[in-house]
């Protein structure tokens, strides 16, 4: 693996989960990896668990970690041919190229501007760092994915999972903001490629998923329906693709203990942060079959499998 962009980088789904699981039965096991070589994480917008798992991760295989907020004060220029007479006072071609000789691996997480479909979603941000970087790029989210996110999903199933392929629910919820289709998009796009479990995606009409995501996976509009006998639900929220990043004001759609008794007595799933009583209700998010923590936990374990398998060339 000389990239992880996707879940399309990845050609063993199941090895990679059980590399991360041996990372996680023994932390410190694997610090040569990193040894007298260092990762930098470049963040375009802010983050709590993707860049401490990430720092961790990296840490704990033993390289040095860089971490770099882009957010602001730093003007990127991404298009060819700009004549930079504006606000702009870098091209990515040779922040890339500088970026490169500083580490051996670099980290990138951007952000939609959900104003424009056509641009976020060719994703130029990340693709451009990967185009002129000449080190080993990482997705720690972009406009349209989030892959580090869907590798611990698909760890947190495979420890909770009692049954061959258990039906696993990915439902839309309310947000009272605009969020981006990206870890809804690469929970899809992984689920459909491990190919282990029964996705079925509801939503409200106006609501799917850019259909490149969700081909191979059910998606319905009845909520109570999809939740029958369901073993896993996860909730997100995510804009509207087709009228591109609106929302609305749906609280019928919230996670609680009433939708959750349709189910196979199943387990919540959730990225965070999540918003009580608004995404989730407090009933759900506290039981014992919620795994939101585990989730996070698995953030740390999925980056370092990552990292590892890139610095192995594997």
């Amino acid at each position: 693996m000389n990239q992880f962009l996707s879940a399309h980088d990845i050609k063993d789904i199941d090895g990679l989960i059980e590399r991360a699981q041996r990372h996680k039965a023994a932390p410190f096991g694997f610090d040569d990896v990193g040894y007298n070589k260092t990762v930098i994480n470049l963040f375009f917008n802010p983050s709590l668990r993707t860049r401490i798992s990430t720092e961790k991760a990296a840490t704990q295989l033993g390289f040095q970690v860089i971490t770099y907020d882009a957010s602001g004060g730093w003007n990127i220029e991404f298009d060819e041919g700009a004549t930079m007479n504006l606000d702009t006072a870098e091209h990515v071609r040779e922040a890339a190229g500088v970026l490169s000789q500083y580490c051996d691996v670099l980290c990138v997480r951007s952000f939609p501007s959900l104003t424009d479909r056509e641009a976020d979603y060719a994703d130029h941000v990340i693709k451009s760092f990967v185009k002129y970087a000449t080190v080993p790029v990482v997705s720690l989210e972009s406009a349209t994915r989030h892959p580090l996110q869907s590798l611990a999903d698909c760890i947190t199933i495979t420890e909770n999972s009692s049954r061959p392929r258990p039906k696993v629910v990915l439902t839309w919820a309310p947000h009272p903001r605009r969020l981006p289709q990206a870890v809804a998009n690469s929970f899809a796009e992984w689920m459909v490629k491990w190919d282990k479990v029964d996705l079925v995606i509801t939503n409200p009409e106006g609501f799917d998923l850019a259909p490149e995501f969700t081909k191979g996976a059910k998606v319905m509009h009845d909520q109570a329906e999809a939740f029958r006998n369901a073993d896993f639900v996860y909730a997100k929220n995510w804009s509207s693709y087709a009228d591109y990043g609106q929302t609305a004001d749906l609280p019928g759609w919230m996670v609680d203990e009433a939708k959750m008794g349709l189910t196979n007595n199943a387990y919540f799933m959730h990225c965070l942060p999540v918003r009580r009583n608004v995404v989730v209700s407090d009933g759900v998010l506290n039981s014992n079959r919620s795994l939101v923590l585990q989730q996070a936990n698995n953030r740390t374990w999925s980056a370092q499998a990552v990292l590892e398998a890139i610095m192995r060339g594997e």
